[in-house]
């Protein structure tokens, strides 16, 4: 098989697990979501619908290649979290991802604010844009959460807040690079705040997701000002081409890295918190076994016992190392194992050849 029908067949997995849809038979269809209507998006803002709404953008649709881009972004920043911005359009209760660009801004843990040189760049960056013809605002930002899940820190509620005061339309991206190398899927979220006196009706529990012992606090003190967007993805008729460029070095990067060596860190990480969480759920059994249940213990066995999540969190860890390891699996049988076939085309070992070096 040749490298660049692997290459081909590797992006288009990539593709399907993350719900991209394929090329329409229609170009102009397709593409029909990348015009710019600017007298559409002054109206938006002259009526201004999310003032009165919070709940006014339910939908973030984002496009193939900027997702690439951001996950390119994302890993190349290891541990590091990094930044950058999208740019894009509103329509109806969606927020429309175009493009996105890096900000030379890093992080660390889950404090991540751009300076001074950042915001030259970006208004170097706009100013370029729109000289170029794209007409597209920037309508939020994004960033990286290595290895500890897509939600907000309390750093990050701020800055969201912050932006949606005074540049509406505006959105919020979370992407963990180090779960998308464990899962081979990414893990991306899309955020939006409440305003500051709001206060959110009680909503069902969302989808349930692995946090750190020494985050949780953090998650937990914030994660009742925003609410997340539901995300799809879209591409044009001439993405293909931008894709493949970007996909040559996401691919060979892909190739040549193994999830379970590149990932040891966080593993043993998510083992050390899985211990801890552990411990922890049996200090509650021990204290609700022998002692008088308190109104708000009572209400939280209305809700999943911590038993039960760290049981969810070991069948992640679990999944995520079996695929790792089934990676590993195939890569060696197609660029290390020596077929059958292949020997008979040569002849296989022959009497008549050299005999072989070895000592008497």
């Amino acid at each position: 098989m040749e490298p660049t029908s692997s290459a081909a067949m590797a992006r288009q997995t990539w593709e399907l697990e993350n719900n991209i849809p394929a090329a329409a038979t229609d170009p102009d269809a397709m593409d029909a979501i990348y015009r710019y209507d600017e007298a559409s998006q002054t109206r938006a803002q002259q009526e201004k619908p999310w003032a009165n709404d919070p709940h006014h953008f339910r939908r973030a649709k984002i496009s193939a290649l900027a997702l690439l881009k951001m996950v390119v972004h994302a890993r190349a920043g290891g541990t590091i979290e990094v930044m950058g911005l999208m740019q894009g359009k509103c329509e109806g209760d969606a927020i429309i991802v175009m493009d996105a660009f890096a900000l030379p801004v890093e992080g660390t843990e889950t404090r991540v604010n751009a300076q001074a040189d950042a915001y030259e760049y970006m208004v170097e960056y706009s100013t370029i844009n729109k000289q170029a013809g794209r007409l597209e605002n920037v309508v939020g930002w994004y960033h990286s959460h290595p290895g500890y899940g897509c939600w907000l820190s309390g750093i990050d509620v701020s800055t969201q807040m912050l932006n949606q005061q005074f540049t509406e339309p505006f959105l919020a991206v979370v992407i963990d690079p180090t779960r998308t190398v464990s899962a081979g899927k990414v893990e991306i979220g899309a955020f939006r705040t409440y305003p500051k006196d709001y206060k959110p009706p009680d909503e069902p529990v969302s989808e349930y997701q692995t946090i750190p012992l020494n985050k949780i606090e953090d998650f937990g003190v914030h994660c009742k000002q925003y609410y997340a967007l539901d995300i799809t993805y879209f591409k044009s008729s001439l993405d293909s081409h931008l894709l493949d460029l970007l996909w040559n070095k996401y691919w060979v990067n892909t190739l040549s890295s193994s999830p379970l060596l590149g990932n040891r860190d966080y593993v043993a990480g998510q083992i050390f918190d899985l211990a801890d969480k552990l411990e922890q759920a049996e200090g509650q059994l021990a204290h609700s076994r022998f002692g008088m249940l308190m109104p708000s213990q009572r209400k939280k066995e209305q809700e999943e016992s911590p038993l039960a999540k760290v049981t969810r969190d070991s069948s992640k860890i679990t999944a995520e190392q079996v695929h790792g390891l089934m990676s590993q699996v195939i890569k060696d049988i197609l660029f290390n194992s020596v077929h059958p076939s292949s020997k008979a085309s040569t002849g296989g070992p022959d009497s008549s050849g050299p005999e072989p070096m070895v000592e008497a």
